[in-house]
């Protein structure tokens, strides 16, 4: 297709699907009740087929695939860059990514380098390995789900049912989807904690959240929040300590210099954005530095503002654990200079644990908007 009506094509399948998940959440909250393991089927077939299908929305996966296959030949993601790698894998990475080292964290870049370690020199091959891994996560997560939440119908609904969902994660083929897999099995385990072990195993899953994207921290603030409001203090100390320790092995492998590329993402600001236009005057008046230290500080103080309000409106009845972490995921989303439609998934995968169908409708809302400004048109590729 044209770049014009590829882009139409791919904003009214935003918009229906998001219309989709409205209704099908509407009609759950006013007495529609099908069986969910049957929902979960229908689900998982519409997975399935779209992870076989090219990425759409954007061009990750080839930056996700270069990556693999500079680790699998024996680099350094964090300093070799997909141009530097060259050859078929760098012809499809986007332009804007060329000369970026890997952001990701080393669980990551492991998942990555197995994903090139299959395809070889086969960037295709490599691509659709990274998409099927995607996909079993993305299942993975709502089959735990639909076994754990209050209302599995709506758990369902809300991620593996989620057309909406489907289309931005599995069809992109982000990481989001294991940062939300991990986080999932960090809070059923923190929900089940009885001695001092569990708070071991939820600060090892904290870490490994975080070694592959560092963004995950808000898990373990999340977490570790309702421990020290209790008075759990030594509980808290537990997981974060076993945070840090399994977040600093990971980064032991590779060394600092795999957070330099990380420092440098962190002043990325999306476009378009409230947050752009800030940059935009505040760089004419004050110049770019001040401007960037200016949104560095500014940003997660309206973060935590937001997640107040939205704290406000869970159900009293939903453990901490799970509203908290909630809140700070989707105000993360809200209020972070750099965001993007797939930065959902955690919040998605949290909401779908408790009962709240105005949150829920304004998180499908938020997932859809930020869908449409970033909508590469199908045409992510170079």
């Amino acid at each position: 297709m044209t770049g014009t009506v590829s882009a139409v094509v791919t904003s009214v399948a935003i918009v229906l699907s998001c219309v989709g998940t409205l209704r099908l959440l509407g009609a759950h909250g006013q007495g529609w009740r099908p069986d969910s393991r049957a929902l979960f089927r229908a689900g998982a077939i519409a997975v399935l087929v779209v992870a076989n299908l090219t990425p759409v929305g954007s061009s990750d996966t080839a930056s996700y695939a270069a990556y693999g296959r500079i680790a699998a030949l024996g680099g350094d993601p964090y300093v070799t860059t997909p141009a530097r790698l060259g050859g078929a894998y760098a012809h499809l990475v986007s332009d804007a990514w060329q000369n970026t080292p890997s952001v990701y964290g080393p669980v990551a870049t492991w998942w990555q380098a197995a994903a090139g370690f299959v395809g070889g020199d086969r960037p295709l091959l490599t691509i659709w390995v990274l998409m099927l891994a995607n996909a079993a996560a993305f299942l993975g997560t709502g089959y735990l789900l639909m076994r754990t939440a209050a209302d599995p119908v709506r758990a369902v609904l809300l991620w593996t049912a989620n057309p909406l969902l489907i289309g931005v994660l599995v069809g992109g083929g982000h990481l989001d989807t294991l940062v939300a897999a991990l986080a999932v099995c960090a809070v059923h385990v923190a929900r089940r904690a009885t001695g001092r072990h569990h708070d071991l195993v939820v600060g090892g899953l904290v870490g490994l959240a975080c070694g592959v994207k560092i963004s995950a921290a808000l898990v373990g603030v999340g977490l570790s929040w309702p421990l020290l409001r209790s008075g759990a203090w030594l509980r808290a100390a537990r997981v974060t300590v076993a945070a840090a320790l399994t977040l600093a092995a990971l980064y032991g492998g590779y060394g600092l210099h795999a957070l330099t590329p990380l420092s440098a993402a962190s002043h990325l600001v999306s476009a378009p954005s409230l947050w752009a236009v800030f940059d935009h005057f505040a760089t004419e008046f004050v110049g770019p530095g001040p401007a960037r230290a200016s949104i560095s500080a500014l940003w997660p103080v309206l973060m935590l503002g937001l997640a107040l309000a939205l704290h406000r409106h869970v159900p009293s009845d939903a453990p901490d654990i799970i509203t908290v972490t909630f809140a700070l995921a989707f105000a993360w989303v809200l209020a972070a200079p750099w965001s993007m439609p797939w930065y959902t998934a955690l919040a998605c995968a949290l909401a779908a644990l408790f009962r709240s169908v105005r949150l829920t409708q304004w998180l499908v809302v938020a997932t859809a908007g930020l869908a449409l400004l970033h909508n590469s048109g199908g045409h992510g590729w170079t």
